[in-house]
């Protein structure tokens, strides 16, 4: 089945990565449905292309019942689901002696359990249609740990183990899962960052040398633009004048 003809859920999608899914996703007219806390900026996305099929709903990823009514617009209007994007994601970071334990509960609530309410919202769904095809915004902090990231690292390895388990335990049901794990990328993401010499660390760096987010959504596109036994599990992707 090609772009055109799936149904897709994004959430996360009213700036960086998901915003730029939802454009290069557009463009290929595929059926869309997408979810972010701000509301405004997601039928500001639906007005740029007036001509698709493009459903914007307030979603909160760390609610459960928030993430159901998503998947049951998407299911009301389209009558399946063929695609979930679980791009929703935060980055406060510290070092662990600054006890952020507020941060830390966010970083868990929205990283990992959001993905983890995205994946119960759809799976009886694609059980049942004996297809579809999970994907999420994972990073490079899930594959190396560096300090004061700690706990988003945490986070993110999360990701990468429920993604690859659900490819074991999935994968004789014709549902295919995906991470996407970036380096640095030049979004709004690091405006989640509280503590202000970490945040303009993490801009500079992104500025100097970050890919942008159509770089990634490139990706995610391929990802689910692959032929329908093909199953791209991992795709890392780096600057190439970052170190780590």
């Amino acid at each position: 089945m090609s772009v055109k003809d799936k149904v897709i859920i994004i959430t996360g999608a009213s700036s960086g990565i998901g915003a730029a899914t939802v454009r290069a996703l557009a463009k290929k007219h595929a059926k869309l449905v997408i979810g972010a806390r701000r509301l405004d900026r997601l039928n500001e996305l639906k007005d740029e292309f007036p001509d698709e099929e493009i459903i914007p709903q307030k979603v909160d990823v760390t609610d459960y019942d928030q993430v159901k009514a998503l998947v049951k617009t998407a299911m009301d209007n389209f009558s399946r689901i063929d695609v979930l994007y679980n791009n929703a994601g935060v980055m406060p970071v510290n070092a662990l002696n600054k006890l952020a334990r507020d941060e830390w509960k966010q970083i868990l609530d929205v990283n990992v359990m959001g993905v983890l309410n995205g994946i119960a919202a759809v799976l009886p769904i694609m059980e049942k249609k004996q297809s579809g095809h999970i994907l999420a915004t994972d990073s490079v902090a899930g594959h190396v740990v560096v300090p004061d990231h700690v706990v988003y690292n945490g986070s993110k390895f999360a990701v990468r183990a429920i993604m690859e388990g659900l490819r074991q335990e999935e994968h004789d049901k014709n549902i295919r899962t995906s991470i996407v794990s970036p380096g640095a990328v030049a979004t709004e993401l690091y405006n989640s960052i509280n503590d202000p010499k970490n945040c303009q660390d993490e801009i500079n760096g992104e500025n100097s040398i970050g890919l942008t987010a159509d770089n990634i959504a490139s990706a995610i596109v391929y990802a689910i633009d692959a032929p329908d036994n093909m199953d791209v599990n991992e795709i890392l992707i780096r600057p190439i004048k970052q170190d780590v």
